[in-house]
């Protein structure tokens, strides 16, 4: 069976996190197929079970204790977030294997657009050209994926220079704006990312779908037209 893909547009962290947790919870009780959830979140800072208690915020964006792992990160317009919702089969119950996974998606999307990634011992994440543009840290629910990547399409990267992410300088963050030298938006990068999850991930390919009606999210308030998500306005 093929599993669901459903985008959430630009929501808060906290909502997407108890719908996440619903998700979850529907999938450990078999009511729903392998899901990929992707979509962005305004700005905020996430503090995952390894983040040191004496951490250096220099800046008042919003800050959020979870249960993933790894250290804190930051989530903001521009960067592509995906959680797949995936039970591990019986042969692939291997947590390391599965971030191996999630690198494995943001190397291919790298290369989709004429990029070459990788990967750097002893640490989490994909790197490019000495920057870091893809963070993870999940978390696990009887064998069910939660969390997942952080993919920057046109971050602002300047939030990430207010504390360590992931116990890194902040100064080694990059986008893929960046790294082409022309604007990207998350729409572009969106279907590449869903289509090699699809190859990548158990349960794939990801259909776009709408899930049950007790697990739908509310509607988004109607609101005047926008430039595309991960472009800022165009200025007058």
């Amino acid at each position: 069976m093929a599993g669901l893909h459903h985008d959430w547009g630009l929501r808060p962290y906290a909502e997407v996190h108890a719908w996440q947790q619903r998700v979850v919870a529907a999938r450990v009780e078999g009511r729903l197929p392998n899901v990929l959830l992707t979509g962005e979140h305004p700005p905020v800072i996430t503090l995952g079970r390894k983040t040191p208690d004496d951490g250096a915020y220099a800046s008042d964006i919003p800050r959020v204790e979870v249960e993933r792992g790894g250290e804190a990160t930051f989530h903001g317009p521009g960067q592509l977030v995906a959680y797949p919702i995936v039970h591990l089969t019986q042969a692939r119950k291997d947590l390391h294997a599965f971030q191996r996974d999630l690198e494995e998606i943001g190397l291919r999307v790298l290369a989709a657009f004429g990029l070459e990634g990788e990967r750097r011992d002893g640490l989490t994440g994909v790197w490019v050209n000495g920057r870091k543009i893809q963070s993870l840290g999940i978390a696990v629910r009887r064998w069910v994926t939660w969390h997942g990547l952080a993919f920057n399409v046109a971050t602002d990267l300047t939030a990430f220079r207010t504390f360590r992410p992931c116990g890194l300088q902040g100064d080694v963050m990059t986008s893929l704006t960046d790294q082409l030298g022309r604007q990207v938006t998350v729409e572009e990068v969106t279907p590449h990312l869903v289509k090699i999850a699809g190859e990548v991930l158990p349960g794939g390919p990801f259909e776009r779908g709408d899930l049950p009606p007790d697990l739908q999210l509310s509607p988004l308030p109607s609101q005047p037209t926008a430039a595309p998500r991960g472009r800022p306005p165009e200025q007058p």
